[in-house]
């Protein structure tokens, strides 16, 4: 099962690496703070830069759950478990576990959410090429081309959240 917990902003890698470290393979599978690829432009020229999709949230696998719980008690750049309720919490729901996958699998070489490439046509009409925006037209709220930012809706862990997804311009008007 996959959970998110909350930990202190600027923390995340740092508590990702410690817990992967501390806790044995049994017990923690898997540890990783979603990233995605943008473009960013600065001393005039475009940059690719990595940056934390949900700043402030580690995400974790585990099929020991109690067991791995007593273990996050002694981490203490753990803010909160989310979901918690008494003394254990509930895992993310597996429509959430699908769109996470469908972010991140569209791109084999990355290990996040890559770039989505899109063209721009003579009518301004903008059409999603190739990328994790591929499939997810339909949550597109709006398409910044001067900032190359893709601001996607989505429902998330009970919650509406807006997703900033880097876009490249693979042909022009």
């Amino acid at each position: 099962m996959w959970y998110v917990m909350q930990v202190m902003s600027g923390w995340e890698g740092k508590c990702a690496m410690m817990l992967e470290r501390n806790i044995p393979d049994e017990i923690l599978e898997k540890c990783f703070v979603p990233m995605r690829r943008m473009k960013k432009k600065y001393h005039g020229k475009w940059h690719e830069v990595t940056e934390k999709i949900f700043p402030g949230y580690v995400f974790w696998v585990s099929g020991q759950p109690r067991v791995l719980y007593d273990e996050l008690k002694n981490v203490p750049m753990l803010t909160k478990l989310l979901g918690s309720c008494e003394e254990y919490f509930t895992p993310l729901s597996q429509k959430d576990v699908r769109f996470l996958h469908r972010l991140q699998n569209m791109e084999s070489k990355s290990d996040g959410v890559g770039i989505s490439k899109v063209s721009v046509g003579e009518d301004s009409h903008i059409r999603i090429i190739a990328g994790p925006l591929k499939n997810l037209e339909g949550q597109i709220r709006k398409i910044n081309l001067h900032k190359r930012i893709a601001l996607v809706e989505a429902d998330f862990m009970g919650n509406r959240a807006l997703l900033h997804l880097g876009i490249e311009i693979v042909e022009g008007k």
